[in-house]
């Protein structure tokens, strides 16, 4: 997200502002600024005076206020950080009159997490005017393969589509997660390396034959003997490999093919580009939507849409009771092809 990067960029310059509100469902960038706020601006020694970290359900407004009106005593500023800020909901209004009249020796952090405020009312509008206010919002699917060729590519690494992939499908848009992988990583492979499905299944632990990501591709190519390969070896290994997380991805690929199809029915020459962002996907996973278009048309993709469904309450033991993982995955899969 380019804001966090420009704000992580004003606090290594050490341009501050007096009060930085951090609010959204992505923990990621908030942990960041939070974080580099924490560790540029006062040194060790400092800290001890000047730096103050509490919790919101732990503390008051009126606390805050008093803390953020104290002087600093060992340094030109006074940090505070209010960590799981969103705790403070009930009363978080009151802090208007603070805001209205900041102490500017103090930087208050704010970490509002997994929520936001309400835009309508007096303390955002205040915030707007005399704060730094940051909205961190969930990456969508489609971009988060970009997400990490870019944060790989800032580690001074670089990654093949398949990896980004895999990573993608196995961690989702859990940004923290996949920041965790890719520094492990980093301890194990030298500068510059490309990071390949190989370094990922070795020390990741994801396989880079038999995961979601392939049985789609497999689904996609009609390529019965891998997409059966692979649902054996979901059967044995069904605690990494639930069977409503497979058919949550495979809804949302017919899904998605069904909105490609209708798409391309209305204009066929549209730009793969445009047409990717569209149905929510990267262009890598295009060719699987391609293929995919080949082997089933409208009316199948539909019907395939409600198998799915159908087998999902089976393997939640409506109408079938007793069916092993197995047996649900081959079913399933000889219906698809059908």
């Amino acid at each position: 997200m380019q804001e966090a990067k420009k704000i992580l960029d004003q606090i290594r310059k050490k341009q501050y502002h007096s009060v930085y509100f951090l609010m959204g469902e992505e923990p990621y960038y908030i942990d960041q600024i939070a974080d580099c706020i924490a560790n540029e601006v006062l040194n060790e020694d400092q800290k001890g005076f000047d730096q103050l970290v509490v919790y919101g359900k732990d503390t008051s407004v009126n606390d805050l206020i008093a803390n953020a009106r104290r002087f600093p005593l060992m340094s030109d500023y006074q940090v505070m950080i209010v960590k799981e800020a969103q705790d403070l909901s009930r009363e978080i209004e009151s802090l208007e009159s603070y805001f209205s009249n900041v102490q500017p020796t103090t930087i208050l952090v704010f970490c509002y997490k997994y929520k936001t405020l309400d835009k309508r009312k007096k303390l955002y509008k205040t915030l707007q005017k005399q704060a730094f206010l940051f909205e961190s919002t969930k990456i969508r699917d489609y971009h988060l393969e970009g997400w990490i060729n870019t944060f790989v590519k800032e580690q001074n690494y670089s990654i093949e589509p398949k990896a980004a992939a895999m990573l993608s499908e196995f961690i989702g848009n859990d940004l923290h997660r996949i920041a965790n992988e890719v520094k492990k990583l980093q301890i194990i492979l030298p500068a510059g390396t490309h990071i390949t499905a190989d370094h990922i299944e070795t020390n990741i632990g994801i396989s880079k034959e038999f995961n979601n990501f392939e049985l789609i591709k497999a689904v996609a190519n009609k390529d019965e003997t891998s997409a059966y390969k692979i649902g054996y070896y979901f059967a044995q290994n069904s605690k990494n490999n639930p069977l409503q997380l497979t058919f949550g991805l495979l809804n949302n690929y017919f899904n998605r093919l069904l909105k490609y199809q209708g798409l391309m029915y209305s204009n066929p020459a549209q730009n793969p580009k445009i047409l990717a962002r569209e149905i929510g996907v990267s262009e890598y996973a295009m060719r699987d939507y391609q293929s995919g278009s080949q082997h089933y048309p409208m009316k199948k993709v539909s019907r395939n849409l409600h198998l799915i469904r159908s087998f999902d309450m089976k393997s939640k033991g409506v109408g079938a009771a007793n069916m092993s993982h197995l047996d649900v995955m081959n079913e399933l899969l000889a219906e698809l092809f059908n």
